[in-house]
């Protein structure tokens, strides 16, 4: 009965929620609640989002500041307010350590953090993309630890987030949501709340089947990325256009879905959450060999860039060292300010350790700093302009930003490295124009 009234409240708008972690999957969802009319309390540990909310401005390109000028909207960085909450959000960041291994830290002390004052009713949700079994084996026994008893007293689901900035096609509110719930009670519950948000949730029989569906989902982006990746440096050496390639297998109505080769993968899920499974399948003495080689794939994509860049300075009589070279775009994709594992981090600190001297221009990030695994990258964005671009021996584009002047680019470049075909597709290449 207890776990029913929630229900109700929740199907009244009278249930307050509270979302931990906000940043590109915690505040889309801390908005979208708001709009349906649900009191939010967003938590975050970095005080400069909270500040940002606060005075109403959004630090995230696809969020407008004016959906934060809500008066349903308040944050804190005080966790001892989760009581105050009837449903609790867990967006937190699921990073891999130094050994590639799952580092559930965030999610481990935010549960700690939450069982401290878990009441009776409450629902919790994880959303943070990770192995199956996380939900049951590591939070269920921290928030049980105080003798609440799961489906009874309180609820534990797990539900995916499938968030993909500037898609102006799918946003948040019209992408199925899949959701899992430890016992049929909490999955009831879990459902009940995103339906008031989501054009359809998906039950899935257990939170280990929806924490495996998210993998699988990535996974499979990232092993066809990388299969792009490779028949890139083949076709290449064997002077066939991949691009082309891959235009034309498009015509073919079933059985192929295009991917695309790039400068590596990039972004919080592709080039994390494969990992998280390969890790877990140890325990079960099993090698995931595919996801593996994929990974190594795309990993050394990078490398493979900067050697094509060197060899092409070389046919100019130039070496690496010493040259100015431009990157164009340092977030992961185009048209989003997240630069989160972008392989151009990595570019940078390749060619700055082979002695160039590399600046960056991207509209959508005015800063490149304060990288976990590249702390000696300290960047400010360049102007555009036809001066600029002069001064350099190379320019390399890394992201296909559409707000980007490319004729300005292929005018007065002395040499472009395009590692994603967008002066082609634009009818912009030129002789100076290398394919990476």
């Amino acid at each position: 009965m207890i776990l029913k009234n929630l229900k109700e409240k929740i199907e009244n708008k009278e249930a307050k929620i509270g979302i931990i972690g906000l940043g590109y999957v915690g505040l889309p969802i801390l908005v979208s609640f708001a709009k349906k009319g649900f009191s939010v309390l967003g938590f975050d540990i970095d005080q400069q989002k909270i500040d940002r909310i606060r005075e109403g401005h959004s630090y995230i390109k696809h969020i407008p500041s004016e959906n934060l000028k809500n008066e349903l909207i308040n944050v804190t960085n005080d966790m001892s307010r989760l009581g105050e909450v009837d449903i609790i959000i867990i967006c937190v960041p699921t990073p891999l350590n130094i050994h590639r291994e799952p580092d559930l830290t965030y999610v481990v002390d935010t549960t700690y953090a939450i069982a401290n004052s878990l009441k009776i009713g409450q629902l919790v949700v994880l959303e943070s993309t990770t192995y199956p079994g996380t939900t049951e084996e590591i939070m269920l026994p921290i928030l049980t630890k105080n003798g609440l008893v799961v489906g009874q007293e309180f609820s534990l689901a797990y539900s995916p987030e499938r968030e993909d900035p500037a898609n102006e096609d799918f946003s948040l509110v019209n992408v199925p949501k899949v959701v899992g719930g430890t016992t049929p009670l909490c999955l009831e519950l879990a459902q009940a709340i995103y339906n008031q948000i989501i054009i359809k949730t998906v039950p899935v029989s257990s939170t280990k089947t929806a924490e495996a569906t998210k993998i699988l989902e990535n996974i499979y982006r990232a092993v066809n990325i990388a299969l792009v990746n490779e028949l890139k440096i083949l076709f290449q050496k064997m002077d066939i256009d991949i691009w082309e390639v891959i235009e034309a297998a498009k015509t073919k109505p079933f059985g192929f879905h295009a991917f695309y080769p790039g400068p590596g993968w990039g972004g919080h899920c592709i080039p994390i959450d494969p990992f998280y499974l390969t890790w877990k399948a140890r325990e079960y003495d099993l090698s995931l060999q595919f996801i593996e080689l994929a990974g190594e794939v795309n990993t050394l994509m990078p490398n493979y860039v900067v050697n094509r860049l060197s060899s092409a300075l070389n046919n100019q009589c130039k070496p690496l060292k010493n040259s100015r070279i431009l990157i164009l775009g340092v977030a992961y994709k185009k048209n989003v300010d997240d630069q989160r594992e972008s392989p151009s981090l990595k570019i940078i600190q390749l060619l700055k350790q082979q002695g160039a001297h590399v600046e960056y221009h991207d509209p959508y990030a005015p800063t490149c700093e304060n990288h976990r695994h590249y702390p000696e990258i300290n960047l400010k964005s360049l102007p555009l302009t036809k001066e600029n671009l002069q001064t350099f021996d190379a320019v390399l584009i890394a992201t296909n930003h559409d707000n980007v002047d490319y004729e300005l680019v292929a005018d007065n470049s002395s040499l472009i490295i395009d590692t994603r075909n967008i002066l082609a597709s634009k009818g912009l290449k030129t002789a100076n124009t290398v394919c990476a």
